[in-house]
């Protein structure tokens, strides 16, 4: 009998210490060149502590009506949200330089969503119309209004996530829908236009697929409503075609690699494998020979070399071709075969190991590589990723979205016409791929 081999389980109590360190003590300071983006930061540690089911056992009733009230804070009069309060000199005196922003304006939304607020303090109605005020021509968004109401920022296919995300959580009520839309099939042409050879998705058209990008890309188009249902035809108006489903998949599929570091190399065919294969691995694959070798490799047939399902044990992700595996893209990959109803091509177990073994740090959360220390987003996205994979010991999750299913169902309840009439695009985002 072969020896089994010990892998380490999810540590949720050093876990929560971590999360409740980073929400009431100060941060290292590596953090403070984040200040600016401090929204982002409360996103990912509130909603870290939610998904370990401990947000509203290990925090009051007080100090979260008081995280609400900061987020409100960084309302821009204008519509949208600032990164957070340090910009802010008062109406008199302000200037560019006191700016909303696209990505603080989604984390303000899901954190709100996550505290359980309904937002009926959010200038909902200024909001959108500013976010509408951030698409360009060519259908992508920027990430804020400079002078002379210039877009600023890049064509980022990750603001156009953002940018459709925000719609979805603001865009609900009667009085919303007299509220001026985004061009919702000019967004939908850009990222087409963004799909690349591969089939994976890129920052724009001519760039270089990204496992990010593609979330940012697929994640859009769902709460948009603009994936296939399976129910109809795939060739519905507006909507992307099968092909674009199962070409994104493969190449999600692709990501999941051996890769740990630049120096690893793969066994030779000759050589003889460690008999420690744990029994609930899969068979032994044949991969392509080629380096770095992905997992999904193994269905092809040419140049292939034999692997034990040792070598596969601790199987991450990366999020472009030749790269090493990373903690983050764990979720970017697992988190769109999510919301593809893929979720299950993955190999789980050799994920598991890999974040659980690898990046899982002794004092709580997990880094980026293995021997990093933690930070706060490759914490989250390692929780969120082993959330997709229904980890017991944490909360499902909303894969689009990025925050807990439960929190989500909160927050729809506090528009319970608009679940009804089930009329706002994307509403049925769960539903769109079942």
């Amino acid at each position: 009998m072969p020896a089994s081999i010990t892998h380490a389980s999810l540590n949720k109590e050093k876990h929560v210490k971590y999360w409740l360190r980073c929400l009431k003590t100060y941060l290292p300071n590596a953090y403070t060149s984040n200040e600016a983006q401090r929204m982002s930061l409360a996103f990912f540690i509130l909603s870290a502590l939610d998904i370990l089911g401990a947000l509203h056992t290990k925090t009051t009733a007080s100090e979260r009506a008081g995280y609400a009230n900061w987020i409100l804070r960084c309302q821009h009069p204008d519509g949208g949200f600032r990164g957070f309060t340090g910009t802010m000199t008062g109406d008199e005196n302000r200037n560019e330089w006191d700016a909303a922003n696209l990505a603080a304006t989604y984390f303000a939304c899901a954190s709100l969503a996550v505290l359980g607020d309904g937002m009926e303090r959010v200038r909902r109605r200024e909001c959108l119309e500013w976010v509408r005020r951030l698409q360009r021509a060519n259908g992508s968004f920027g990430e804020g209004i400079g002078k002379e109401g210039v877009v600023e920022g890049a064509e980022d296919m990750r603001f156009c996530y953002v940018a459709a995300v925000t719609r979805w959580f603001l865009r609900r009520g009667e009085d919303m829908e007299k509220v001026e839309d985004i061009d919702v099939e000019g967004l939908v042409k850009w990222i087409e236009a963004s799909v690349t050879y591969e089939g994976g998705i890129a920052q724009g058209p001519f760039h270089e697929a990204h496992a990010g990008y593609t979330y940012s890309g697929v994640g859009a188009l769902m709460v948009l409503g603009k994936l296939p249902r399976r129910t109809s035809d795939s060739k519905d108006e507006g909507r992307m075609s099968a092909e674009f489903v199962e070409s994104v998949t493969k190449w999600l599929v692709l990501r999941q690699t051996l890769m740990l570091h630049e120096e690893d190399e793969l066994p030779m065919a000759d050589e003889e494998p460690p008999d420690t294969t744990p029994e609930s691995f899969p068979p032994t694959f044949h991969v392509q020979g080629a380096f770095p070798v992905s997992v999904a490799d193994a269905i092809l047939p040419n140049g292939l070399i034999e692997m034990s399902q040792h070598d596969l044990q601790w199987a991450g992700f990366n999020g472009r071709c030749n790269k090493v595996a990373d903690t983050c893209y764990a979720f970017w990959v697992g988190g769109t075969l999510g919301m593809l109803n893929r979720e299950h091509l993955q190999d789980f177990n050799a994920i598991r190991h890999y974040l659980l073994d690898k990046t899982q740090h002794m004092i709580g959360g997990f880094g980026k590589l293995p021997g990093d220390v933690p930070d706060i987003l490759h914490s989250n996205l390692g929780l969120a990723a082993l959330a997709i994979m229904h980890d017991p010991d944490l909360k499902s999750i909303d894969p689009t979205l990025c925050i807990s299913l439960s929190a989500k169902e909160n927050f729809e309840k506090s528009f319970p016409s608009q679940q009804a009439r089930g009329n706002l695009h994307g509403s049925n985002t769960a539903e769109s791929m079942h």
